[in-house]
């Protein structure tokens, strides 16, 4: 983008840990203006590195009002990133309803609101830059990540489609894909418990154990930071983006060349599903 760095406003949704927050932190360091977001950041009174505002993806109320704090103070919103997220996993049949209409609401209906709250003042200020976080499992049915990698697949795929309609507007639109990163996403995802008797008690209990452990032992969340200001200083922005271990990213590769079944075996082995 070609703004000041200076004066340039960036609003990330899901601000106060994690990936958000290494984001806001790198920027802010890098001299932008940040704004992050919260649904209670009364929960962090403490918090340093930006300003948190108030803001439940899933809340149009909340989105706007905290869109409008943005404009009352500074009169421009440059970027969008739209970061908050939740994780969910469990066998799909026995994941309850409600959580994954829930889980969807966080993961793609929320961005989808927060994105057209901000539309009208970046297609008025004549630009702006809208960056989605993904996930690499997005790219591939992971077996008890299945709504997971659904949601995040989804905002790509819609994503693909927006920023079609955006370039008129001078308003670019980019998806970032991370892979395991080093988060508190295990503390707060939803995962279906582990059901004495039930068919998947084994491998759906081997599997939630090997997600647990990808994460801990998952990337820096400042390789996303790096990559996002990239994003951000880049002209004109590519669909996608992933980030991530070599054998993460591979493993999008691989399901492109490799036979559907073949791929799938791999990816069974890997969750030891017999």
């Amino acid at each position: 983008m070609n703004t000041d760095q200076k004066s340039t406003v960036v609003l990330i949704t899901g601000g106060s840990s994690g990936i958000g927050k290494s984001i806001g932190t790198f920027l802010t360091d890098k001299g932008f203006i940040v704004y992050g977001t919260s649904r209670n950041p009364s929960n962090f009174k403490d918090f340093e590195p930006f300003i948190l505002l108030q803001l439940d993806v899933a809340d149009s109320r909340t989105v706007a009002l905290a869109v409008d704090q943005i404009i009352q103070k500074h009169g421009r919103l440059d970027i969008l990133i739209n970061n908050a997220g939740a994780g969910i996993m469990g066998a799909i049949e026995e994941i309850p309803h409600e959580e994954i209409l829930k889980n969807f609401t966080t993961n793609y209906f929320g961005p989808i609101n927060v994105t057209k709250a901000v539309l009208p003042l970046m297609r008025k200020q004549g630009h702006g830059l809208i960056i989605n976080v993904t996930s690499i499992a997005g790219y591939m049915g992971l077996p008890y990540r299945g709504i997971y990698s659904a949601s995040k697949a989804a905002l790509e795929i819609t994503t693909e489609a927006w920023r079609m309609e955006l370039k008129g507007f001078n308003i670019k639109m980019a998806n970032v894909a991370p892979g395991d990163f080093a988060t508190n996403i295990a503390a707060g995802r939803y995962h279906a418990p582990v059901k004495k008797g039930s068919p998947y008690e084994k491998s759906y209990g081997d599997a939630l154990k090997l997600m647990n452990d990808h994460v801990d032992a998952g990337s820096d969340p400042n390789e996303m930071a790096k990559a996002v200001y990239s994003i951000i200083k880049s002209k004109n922005p590519k669909v996608h983006y992933k980030v991530g271990v070599f054998m993460q990213k591979f493993s999008i590769v691989l399901k492109r060349i490799l036979p559907d079944k073949t791929y799938e075996k791999l990816v069974m082995n890997h969750y030891k599903i017999k």
